[in-house]
Parts: C-alpha cells; structure tokens; sequence
C-alpha cells in the first residue's frame, strides 16, 4: 500500500512527461501543434530545444529549424541529436545570426551543414568564410539600379503586369551578391525601384 504523501513526492519528483511539455510548448511559447509533437516526442530533441531557445530570444525560429533542416540531416544520417557535431550552444548561436541579421536563412543552411559535418563554431564559419550579410542600403540600391538597367525588358514586361518577374530581379540580385544580400532589404528596394 502505498501512502498518499508517497503519491504525492513520487508526482513531484517525476520528469515533465512528453504530453505536458507538447502542451506547455503549445500554450507556453506558441509553437504549432505538430512542431511541438516532433520535438516534444524525444528527450534529446527536447533538450537541444530548450537549451537552444534559451540562447535566443526566437524560440519558433529554433523549432522551425529542429523540425525542418535538422531532423531532414538527422534523418539522413539516421542518428540522433545528440550523437551529431550540433551542440545547443553553436545552435542557438547559428539562431541568433539569422535573428541578428548577421546571416540569412539560405547562408544559414551552409553554415550548419559545415558545423554537421566538423563541429566547428558558428561564427568562425561566418567569418572565415566571408558570409556576413549585406546590410548596406545604398549599396544594395547601386546593385538593384545595375540589375534593373541591364534587363529593360524584363523591367517593361513586370510594369506591364507580369509580377512575377520581380522573382527575376531578386534572383539577379543575389547572384551579384552571391547570396549575401539581405533579402528582406532587396525586396523593399525593388518595391521602391521598380514601382
């Protein structure tokens, strides 16, 4: 027989239980159901989370990413989190580039295959690598002009109503930039540039 104050310090001293912590992701921090079932349905994909988030400020952002691009390289190399080169911190940190603007998500995805495959430090890859994104605003306009004096056909057909040319000059943009230009920034220059 076992002794209601037994219950009861059995209750308290058990681990947060997989459902409560799908529920407490749901309510908590607002992930979409099925993020949370994914992340919350293994304790070592639960801890990279939590660890993760807590070195970032965009929880959603680290379970867009655990449930996206890193169960895709789990899967692929049929391991677990915690048998892979990612460590909570260089993650958060790969989190925090893109959230800091440092980075953008498409760079992103090549900084994290390189720390897949040797573990080394986030902003080492960054740096080293040159993948720091553009920010600058005028420069990025200088480029956005040359694009748009190069391809006036293009320019005549997306004001003739073809929007989905703008696509084209995003695209030309990158490729000058080599990807490093903040697409956020482009888009809002073309907008104005084109329109």
């Amino acid at each position: 027989v076992i002794s209601d104050k037994e219950l009861r310090e059995i209750k308290e001293n058990l681990p947060e239980l997989p459902e409560d912590k799908e529920k407490r992701y749901i309510t908590e921090i607002g992930l979409e159901e099925s993020e949370a079932k994914i992340i919350s349905s293994s304790k070592t994909m639960a801890n990279m989370f939590e660890e993760s988030s807590s070195k970032t400020d965009d929880a959603k952002l680290v379970a867009k990413w655990l449930v996206g691009d890193i169960s895709a390289l789990l899967n692929k190399d049929n391991i677990d989190i915690d048998e892979s080169n990612l460590t909570p911190e260089n993650f958060g940190k790969l989190i925090k580039r893109i959230t800091d603007n440092t980075i953008s998500g498409k760079i992103a995805k090549s900084v994290l295959e390189e720390v897949w495959e040797s573990g080394s430090d986030v902003d080492e890859i960054i740096e080293t690598k040159g993948l720091v994104q553009i920010q600058d605003e005028s420069l990025l306009e200088e480029i956005a002009n040359k694009v748009i004096d190069s391809n006036p056909d293009q320019v005549a057909a997306y004001k003739g109503g073809k929007d989905k040319l703008f696509g084209f000059f995003v695209g030309q943009i990158m490729k000058e930039t080599k990807g490093k230009a903040n697409p956020k920034s482009v888009n809002d220059i073309l907008k104005k540039l084109l329109n």
